[in-house]
């Protein structure tokens, strides 16, 4: 049994002019957020700062992975009035940099992608000026539906791994080890920059921390956050240890040594906290550089 959390998790709470205007513009535009569905411990400061990010396809997932907080079931009717609200409140908060995720619609024929392709467009067309960062599913692995998704021109891909090889079928059931390198791979054969993300502290070792990072870094990935799981509910994974500040500098220290362009590493560091900055650093690095001479 772990002890109560430790001092360097603490979160700010929700306060502020800023925050209740993003919590306005998510609500008249009737958007779902991946802030509130999973919990996420940075909604406070990220809303305070202006940002939000949306979830398209609903917000009841197809999958039950045993990390998340998201809603399991059967999932309604597409939304097709949704990238147009979405490119609306990306607007209304003057976003220079947006991130968008989705639930995995594994029930639907293209997974979703047709809808990922209208809100990317959707958002270009309203904001011309707004980077676009997309966080998908796996598609099932199926590259001609991812396709869909980058024929629409996103700024940054990203699709998180989530944990180790060993721990994919008991945490992530669905999805496959292979498969979500072989996504991530597909993007960054396509010119991409590419994304991916991990949790620690769910039960993985030292070793296999190494041969993650090593495999993403082999398959493309530049962009990689790694941020401490938190346990939602009872019935979800539970949590193993809590990692110290001092492990999250070692490990970006050692991804950027191995040669990621951008580490992101601490244990509050979601996907999308603070994805503009990455862009950022990004856009500065080598790699970006030589990819746009």
């Amino acid at each position: 049994m772990l002890k109560s959390k430790p001092r360097w998790l603490k979160a700010k709470l929700p306060t502020g002019a800023v925050y209740r205007e993003t919590r306005e513009t998510v609500e008249n535009n009737s958007l779902h957020t991946v802030c509130q569905s999973a919990q996420c411990p940075n909604m406070g400061e990220c809303w305070s700062r202006g940002t939000a990010t949306v979830m398209i396809l609903g917000n009841i997932c197809t999958r039950a992975c045993r990390f998340c907080a998201i809603d399991t079931g059967r999932p309604t009717e597409l939304d097709l009035g949704e990238p147009a609200r979405v490119a609306q409140a990306v607007a209304k908060m003057n976003l220079k940099h947006c991130v968008v995720t989705s639930v995995a619609r594994d029930d639907l024929k293209d997974g979703g992608a047709s809808v990922w392709a209208a809100t990317i467009r959707a958002i270009r067309h309203r904001c011309p000026n707004t980077a676009v960062e997309v966080l998908t599913a796996d598609f099932l692995g199926k590259t001609e539906l991812l396709d869909i998704v980058l024929d629409a021109k996103p700024d940054i891909f990203n699709h998180n791994m989530e944990t180790v090889e060993r721990l994919h079928r008991p945490i992530r059931k669905t999805a496959k080890y292979e498969r979500s390198l072989s996504i991530l791979e597909h993007s960054a054969n396509r010119g991409f920059p590419t994304k991916s993300g991990l949790m620690l502290g769910i039960g993985e070792k030292e070793d296999e921390i190494v041969d993650v990072l090593t495999d993403m870094h082999d398959a493309g990935v530049r962009i990689v956050t790694i941020g401490q799981y938190l346990q939602p509910t009872p019935g979800h994974a539970e949590i193993d240890r809590w990692v110290t500040p001092e492990e999250f500098d070692h490990w970006k220290q050692w991804g950027l040594e191995l040669g990621f362009d951008v580490v992101e590493s601490g244990p509050l560091v979601r996907s999308s906290y603070h994805a503009d900055e990455q862009s950022a650093r990004y856009n500065r690095s080598p790699e970006s550089q030589k990819a746009t001479a």
